[in-house]
């Protein structure tokens, strides 16, 4: 084929070529976007925080969740004027929902339970945050203008542009992904999401 078509297979090259450099600078701009935003601000002053969830095992929560948990701990003792929303349902092979786990963690650790508000029919980071938002106005009567998310810090831009579609301002508080080969995993997974 390349000696009878030398032109047409050259011309396929260069155009495989362009279209693989063009993919890998898609990639490369997009997790850049997602380092970017795993620093979040952790230091930021919210009236409210949700905390996304993640797997539970029975009653265990997953080592993501773990995180966030540890991660909710510190921010809630460092600003003890913060309510949490604790959002996340019930899944297959969960006994408990991820609110009533991460409520479960916190308070053996000493958060007050005045503080949080268990959001438990969530399944996705759009429900999560509309749901959460939605119990916030029930409760105190408006919406907030700025929120606070808790997430692991992979997964703080995309929760960024849900956020942004519910028409509140965006404060990411990471939690630290403690295993480094699960890190580097859902940092390049999250360029696909």
């Amino acid at each position: 084929l390349a000696k009878k078509y030398p032109q047409d297979v050259r011309t396929l090259k260069r155009v495989f070529t362009c279209i693989l450099c063009i993919g890998l600078l898609v990639v490369g701009i997009t997790e850049a976007i997602i380092i970017d935003a795993s620093f979040g601000d952790p230091k930021a002053h919210c009236d409210y925080m949700v905390m996304l969830g993640a797997g539970v095992r029975g009653n265990v929560p997953s080592l993501s969740l773990r995180n966030r948990i540890d991660a909710a701990y510190e921010y809630l003792t460092e600003h003890p004027d913060v309510t949490a929303v604790l959002s996340g349902g019930q899944g297959e092979g969960e006994n408990i929902t991820e609110a009533q786990c991460m409520f479960d963690h916190l308070t053996a650790m000493g958060i007050d339970e005045d503080r949080l508000i268990m959001e438990d029919q969530a399944t996705s980071t759009w429900e999560n945050l509309n749901f959460s938002l939605d119990l916030i106005e029930e409760k105190y009567g408006q919406r907030p203008e700025k929120l606070g998310v808790l997430s692991s810090e992979y997964h703080l831009f995309r929760a960024s542009l849900f956020a942004d579609a519910c028409g509140v301002g965006f404060v990411g508080i990471p939690a630290k992904t403690t295993k480094l080969s699960l890190r580097v995993n859902y940092f390049m997974r999250e360029v696909a999401g």
